[in-house]
């Protein structure tokens, strides 16, 4: 039997955490947690509540999974963790079985790596991180805490992307840079560090 697992936030991203947890078949998925909004449903899952219901809902449940998206500020999904955590829960990974992830790598809790990512050698991944469809993290890249890294993204060998940050879709990074805390990389851009660092 399968552990059951709570989803917090239900938008579009969350859609597509689903799919990643249902493709990966380890855990069931109990529902989702959403603002203030209940007794709705998304591709076939309950809305069960809301963030206020997490304490009561981990005398049920043990495991949970931010699914909510981050661009603008990492803030939402980082209050959502904290709270859950204090209450109990457990994050665990998620990974996408079309995903490559280099044993040689580290993974941090509550981060879900998406359809077609590829994690070689030597990167690390912290927690509560959105690793998303077809990024590329090279040897020896490390993404800190809190991040997203959109669709496509490429952090190239040896990159520090520092806790908070966004990388955009098709966005590159060159090797041996790194970004300030909180970092906003646009969509399509290369990032070449900053002339102080």
């Amino acid at each position: 039997m399968k552990p059951k697992l709570i989803l917090i936030g239900g938008g579009g991203h969350c859609a597509s955490c689903i799919d990643v947890i249902e493709q990966e078949d380890k855990f069931e998925i109990a529902g989702i947690v959403d603002g203030n909004t209940t007794g709705g449903m998304l591709l076939g899952y309950s809305i069960l509540g809301s963030d206020e219901d997490l304490p009561a809902l981990r005398s049920s449940y043990d495991y949970a999974l931010i699914t909510i998206g981050q661009i603008k500020s990492p803030l939402t999904r980082i209050r959502l963790f904290d709270y859950a955590k204090a209450n109990g829960f457990v994050f665990p990974m998620v990974v996408s079985p079309r995903a490559y992830i280099s044993k040689h790598a580290l993974i941090g809790e509550g981060s879900i790596i998406m359809h077609d990512a590829l994690i070689n050698s030597r990167a690390v991944v912290g927690g509560n991180c959105i690793i998303n469809t077809k990024v590329l993290i090279e040897h020896d890249g490390i993404v800190e805490d809190n991040c997203h890294i959109s669709t496509g993204a490429i952090i190239n060998g040896g990159t520090l992307v520092r806790k908070g940050t966004f990388v955009g879709s098709n966005a590159v990074t060159k090797e041996y840079v790194e970004t300030k805390e909180n970092d906003f990389i646009k969509a399509g851009s290369l990032f070449t560090g900053y002339l102080n660092d």
